[in-house]
C-alpha cells in the first residue's frame, strides 16, 4: 500500500471514532417556552342534551304522614279531615284514620280532592313539577306550604313544611294539635236572661224544670209568666214560642220567636226555628233571610275557621246550612247552593238529612259532574232505601251511570 494510501485510511478510521464523542458532548436544545396561562375554559353545558343530572331521591316527597291529636287527650273526631294548604289555597286534602294517623300521598290524586278556589297559576306549576318526575313532589315545591286539621268543633294547629329535611321519599311530619271550639256565649243565650228580675228567673227556670219532666202545659204557663214579669226576656220569648210550636199553635209560635229576635238580633236560636217553620211551608226567601242572617253573625266563620260544628245546646248547624242551600237552589243561586250544601254535609255526622245528598245529586248533575252526582245518589238510597221516591232515585241513578259512562 503506498504511502498516501495509508495516511487516508489512518484519518477515516480517527474520523469515525470521533464523531459519537462530539455528539455526546453537545449542549442540549432550549426547551420551548411554556404556552401563554389562560383560565380554564367550561363547556356552557357539561351534560348533553337530554342527559341533564335527575333530581336526588331523597329530595322528592311521594308521602307526608303524621297523626292528628287533641290537646287534651281526648280521641280526636272521626271526621277529621287533613289539607295541605299552599299559599292560602287548598291543593290536597286526604281523611285520617279513625286513630287520627293519615298518609298523604304527593303528585297523585287518587285519594285527595283539590278546592276549586285554588290559585290556577300555582295549580299548573305544581302540575308540571309532577310531570317532570316518575312521582312524589320536589322538596322546593313544598316551601310555602303547611298542613292543617279540619274537624267538627275543633280549632287546628298549622305545621310547615318550610323546613323539611328528609332523608327519604316518605316524611313523617308529626303531630297536627287540635282544640275544641269554645262555646260562644251570647249566641245561644241572651243577656237579657241574667238582667231579668230574680222572680222572672225563677218562673223562667220552673218552666225549664217542667219540659223536662214532660209537663209541657205547666212549662207553658210558667214561661208565659216569666215574659209578663220582664218582657225583653228572650230566652223565655223563645222556649214560650217552641211550647206553642209542639201544640201546633203556629201563628203564636211565630208571634213569640219574632218577639225574641226583634229584642237581642245576636239570639240565634229563634231564628232557626223560624226559619224551619219557613222551610215547611217552602217560602224559600224567608228561608234563605233567616240563615243567612245565623250564618253571618257565626263569629267561626267571620274568623275564618272551617269545617267546624259549634258545641251549643239549641243551635244545629248542619240543619242551618241544609235550609240555606236548599233555599238558595230554589231561588236559582246554584252556586251558593254548592257552597253551602257541601258545608253541611260535612257537619251532618250522623247524618240526618238525606235530602240533602239529593240535592247535591241533582247540582252536580246538573252541572254533569256525573261521578258526584251518583256517589250523592247512591248515599242518599243507602240512608233511606224505603223511601217513597226511592224507585224513581235508582232509576235516574240507572241514568247517570250511562251517561258517566258515555262521557
Amino acid at each position: 500500500m503506498s504511502h498516501r494510501m495509508r495516511i487516508f485510511v489512518v484519518l477515516a478510521f480517527t474520523m469515525a471514532l470521533l464523531v459519537p464523542v462530539t455528539m455526546a458532548q453537545k449542549p442540549p436544545a432550549p426547551a420551548p417556552p411554556p404556552p401563554p396561562s389562560a383560565p380554564p375554559s367550561h363547556p356552557a353545558n357539561p351534560f348533553p342534551p337530554g342527559s341533564q343530572p335527575t333530581q336526588p331521591e331523597f329530595d322528592l316527597i311521594m308521602f307526608l304522614m303524621g297523626r292528628v291529636a287533641t290537646d287534651d287527650g281526648t280521641p280526636v273526631p272521626h271526621d277529621v279531615l287533613v289539607e295541605r294548604v299552599c299559599q292560602n289555597n287548598v291543593r290536597q286534602q286526604v281523611y285520617a284514620s279513625t286513630h287520627g294517623d293519615f298518609s298523604m300521598e304527593l303528585g297523585s290524586r287518587a285519594d285527595s280532592f283539590l278546592d276549586a278556589s285554588g290559585d290556577p297559576a300555582s295549580q299548573q306549576q305544581e302540575n308540571q313539577a309532577r310531570k317532570a318526575t316518575t312521582g312524589g313532589i320536589p322538596r322546593r315545591e313544598l316551601k310555602n306550604c303547611e298542613l292543617r286539621a279540619s274537624a267538627s268543633g275543633f280549632h287546628s294547629g298549622v305545621v310547615s313544611l318550610v323546613d323539611l329535611t328528609p332523608s327519604s321519599s316518605t316524611v313523617d311530619v308529626g303531630a297536627i294539635v287540635v282544640q275544641r271550639a269554645t262555646k260562644i256565649k251570647g249566641m245561644t243565650v241572651s243577656a237579657a236572661a241574667y238582667q231579668a228580675p230574680p222572680n222572672a228567673r225563677k218562673a223562667y227556670e220552673k218552666g225549664l224544670e217542667a219540659e223536662k219532666n214532660r209537663k209541657f202545659a205547666e212549662a207553658r204557663k210558667y214561661f208565659q209568666q216569666a215574659v209578663e214579669i220582664y218582657p225583653k226576656f228572650t230566652n223565655a220569648w223563645f222556649q214560650l214560642g217552641a211550647g206553642l210550636e209542639k201544640e201546633s199553635e203556629y201563628d203564636a209560635a211565630r208571634n213569640a220567636y219574632t218577639k225574641a229576635t226583634t229584642i237581642d238580633v245576636k239570639f240565634l236560636p229563634p231564628y232557626l226555628s223560624l226559619a224551619s217553620m219557613a222551610y215547611k211551608i217552602e217560602n224559600w226567601t224567608e228561608v234563605l233571610t233567616l240563615t243567612s242572617h245565623i250564618i253571618d253573625l257565626d263569629p267561626l266563620t267571620r274568623a275564618g275557621v272551617a269545617g267546624y260544628i259549634l258545641d251549643l245546646d239549641p243551635l244545629d248547624y248542619a240543619q242551618v246550612y241544609f235550609y240555606n242551600a236548599l233555599a238558595n237552589y230554589k231561588l236559582n243561586k246554584i252556586e251558593e247552593a254548592e257552597r253551602s250544601g257541601l258545608k253541611a254535609e260535612h257537619m251532618d255526622l250522623r247524618p240526618r238529612f238525606p235530602q240533602l245528598h239529593l240535592l247535591l245529586a241533582e247540582i252536580f248533575a246538573g252541572k254533569k259532574n256525573y261521578p258526584v252526582a251518583i256517589s250523592e245518589l247512591q248515599t242518599y238510597l243507602e240512608l233511606v232505601p224505603n223511601a217513597k221516591n226511592a224507585d224513581q232515585a235508582r232509576e235516574w241513578l240507572g241514568k247517570l251511570v250511562k251517561l258517566n259512562g258515555s262521557v
